[in-house]
Parts: structure tokens; sequence; C-alpha cells
């Protein structure tokens, strides 16, 4: 495998991630509640992000690390990243890698 390549690959899968994540959120949507909608709508959340966290002292929800935040008087920054992962991106993700494998390999 060459450069660019690797370089489709992870581009490729990469989008697959976020299309999947979106359309499973958004088919979830239109579903009645059960265990599909569970399915298509359920996420692991992983990273230091944006979402509501708990800290280490108060243990009664799951552990979320705060996003980075620095405070210099008038400017303040705050980082962190958060990757949702949903059944539906982990799908398409597959098929990016199955269709690769087809195609290139």
């Amino acid at each position: 495998m060459n450069r660019r390549e690797i370089t489709f690959l992870l581009v490729a899968m990469i989008l697959a991630a976020i299309f999947g994540g979106v359309i499973g959120d958004v088919v979830g949507s239109f579903l009645p509640d059960g265990t599909i909608k569970t399915l298509f709508v359920k996420h692991l959340a992983i990273g230091i992000g944006s979402e509501p966290y708990v800290s280490v002292q108060d243990q009664t929800g799951p552990l979320r690390h705060a996003p980075l935040t620095i405070n210099v008087f008038s400017i303040t920054l705050t980082f962190g990243l958060l990757i949702k992962i949903n059944f539906v991106s982990v799908l398409f993700v597959l098929l990016v890698f199955v269709y690769f494998r087809w195609w290139f390999l």
C-alpha cells in the first residue's frame, strides 16, 4: 500500500464514522421507543469534551473529564476532543473497510 491509498482509507473511515453517526441519529429520531431505537441512538462517548461531566469526587454518573480551559484575563480558551461512536457509524466504517479491501488490495 502506498501513501495515497493509506490517506484515502483514513479519510474515508473518518467520513464514514461522521456520516454514520448523523444518519444513525436522524433515523433513530423517527423510530418508536424500543430496542431498535436504542441501537440507533445510543452512543459511546470517549474523550475530553463539552458533554456534561462528573468530577472524580461525585461518582453518581459516568466519569468524564472536563475540557482543558485556560483563562487569561480577557481571553478564555477551551480545548477538548469527544468521539461519539454508535452502531451505524461502526457499520459504515466496516463497509468502507470491506470496499477498500475489495477494490484496492
